[in-house]
């Protein structure tokens, strides 16, 4: 059995349009002292129960009828910030990974997925952590590389607004690494980590991990190749 981290013992929200699923998963994260606050099964109704439960981690599928999970994931991110979004679906397709992640989405999982892997990427989706199946952090990271070769910035353009801390968060961060391995590195507490996180997203006014680490490349905090691969798959 998976005892989840407290600060990841949270509200959650269903997506999907295959009610056996949804009822396997809900069951699988109660079971692991989840809470399950409302399941939707088209984009209509997750716009709606999303805003009426204000859940902390939103668990969506992309297949869902209109307006589908990514666009739905774009909204809510949107409207709420603070809401991290994993994708689980059944494509791996790069197009889709790549337009949940551009969505907003802190994470994208295939359904093919283990139980103890979904149950534990909705916990370290509840912590703050960028979540992926093996081999798509690769991919959404090489397509992060690839829009920043379009800026020839040179140097760390991050300007006055970030403190010393925060840019070393920031740069690891963007590398891939989990919130709590940041902490070790750093020698503080996993909330200290996720305070400078959130301290870093407010003033640069971005939403969520995907978005700092395009931010990272594009202004010189990282080098493209720097990150640490599929890290974020640990």
């Amino acid at each position: 059995m998976i005892t989840p981290h407290p600060a990841a013992a949270r509200r959650v929200m269903l997506v999907d349009d295959h009610p056996m699923w949804i009822d396997a998963l809900s069951e699988d994260l109660s079971a692991e002292g989840f809470d399950v606050v409302a399941v939707a099964h088209d984009g209509a109704e997750c716009l709606r129960r999303a805003r009426a439960t204000r859940p902390d981690v939103l668990v969506m599928d992309l297949k869902i009828p209109e307006p589908d999970g990514a666009t739905c994931t774009q909204i809510l991110t949107t409207d709420f910030p603070a809401l991290g979004v994993l994708v689980i679906s059944a494509s791996g397709e790069r197009e889709d990974v790549l337009r949940a992640a551009k969505a907003g989405a802190r994470g994208y999982l295939v359904k093919s997925a283990s139980r103890a892997e979904l149950v534990d990427g909705v916990r370290r989706t509840a912590e703050g952590d960028a979540v992926f199946t093996p081999g798509l952090a690769g991919l959404v990271l090489g397509e992060f590389r690839r829009m920043a070769t379009r800026s020839e910035q040179a140097g760390v353009h991050t300007g006055p607004r970030l403190t010393g801390r925060e840019i070393e968060v920031l740069r690891r961060v963007a590398q891939g690494m989990a919130y709590r391995e940041i902490a070790e590195e750093l020698v503080v507490s996993h909330r200290t980590v996720q305070n400078h996180v959130q301290n870093v997203l407010r003033k640069l006014q971005l939403h969520n991990r995907v978005e700092l680490t395009l931010y990272a490349l594009e202004n010189g905090v990282i080098r493209p190749g720097e990150n640490q691969g599929d890290s974020a798959d640990r």
